[in-house]
């Protein structure tokens, strides 16, 4: 919910991204919560329960220690537990629009796991991560007619943001080997079917894909796992991988793509929606 709007406070420009787990759920108590933080000078923006027993706020303030004097006055309220504050991540910002944290893997903390169901908190994921400026470089891992392409393109229009496909399989096999001159532009999406490009016996074409991936925009590849087999790039290039699978216990294998059954069209879902 939007406790005020952005405009009342303009002095309040600096956003944080608070967690507390809730100890005793009394009547009332999410109601003194913000009271002290109203008190305090602290605007609430969003604010919604993230897990069982935990609420994530998006707050502005025009003092950090402001928000340090909650959390010490916090400690002598029994209901809560201040768990987090710090400045906003993606992961925290879809917590408190979507009501749950993404699925992140234990053993690599870039890797985010989205099972088809959720694909909507997948495209808003992604477009968080296409307003970033700069570098990003994406992969997506996830077996034919999963959604990879469906989400990558959901996630640009819903940035704002234009696409390019550098190679695909959605429509025909496609293969770029050079660009227009306005298609150098670092608000595009650039998207590489990493299966294709690895196979791909145009010189041309690989030398494009070395040119975009040095160039500073987001860079998104689809099967990442493929891409570094034939292009010389390691997991690490990576600043996020995303596991899109039909259900948690779908295994994500290549064997199909090795055979180089290129042709099959493996996203034509994608014109049925999301």
């Amino acid at each position: 919910m939007n406790a005020e709007k952005k405009d009342m406070y303009p002095e309040r420009n600096i956003e944080q991204y608070m967690e507390y787990e809730i100890i005793n759920n009394r009547p009332g108590l999410l109601g003194d919560v913000s009271s002290l933080l109203g008190n305090l000078g602290i605007s609430i923006n969003t604010i919604n329960g993230v897990e069982n027993r935990r609420r994530g706020l998006l707050v502005r303030t025009d003092e950090l220690n402001k928000l340090r004097r909650f959390q010490l006055m916090s400690g002598y309220i029994d209901d809560i537990n201040i768990l987090k504050i710090r400045k906003p991540r993606v992961r925290d910002r879809l917590a408190v629009r979507h009501g749950r944290f993404i699925k992140r893997a234990e053993e690599d903390k870039k890797v985010f796991r989205f099972t088809r169901e959720e694909i909507g908190i997948l495209v808003d994921f992604l477009a968080e991560i296409f307003q970033e400026r700069g570098h990003r470089l994406i992969g997506i891992r996830g077996m034919p007619r999963v959604g990879k392409t469906e989400s990558i393109v959901a996630g640009s229009v819903t940035a704002k943001k234009k696409w390019l496909f550098l190679s695909s399989t959605l429509i025909k096999q496609t293969e770029r080997s050079s660009l227009l001159k306005g298609e150098y532009n670092d608000k595009n999406v650039f998207i590489i079917d990493g299966a294709v490009t690895t196979n791909s016996t145009s010189e041309g074409h690989k030398n494009l894909i070395r040119e975009i991936m040095s160039y500073p925009a987001i860079k998104v590849v689809e099967h990442p796992d493929l891409f570094i087999e034939g292009m010389h790039y390691t997991l690490e290039d990576f600043d996020y991988i995303i596991e899109l699978r039909e259900d948690e216990n779908q295994e994500i294998t290549y064997e199909k793509h090795k055979k180089k059954h290129w042709f099959q069209n493996e996203d034509m879902d994608f014109f049925g929606g999301i």
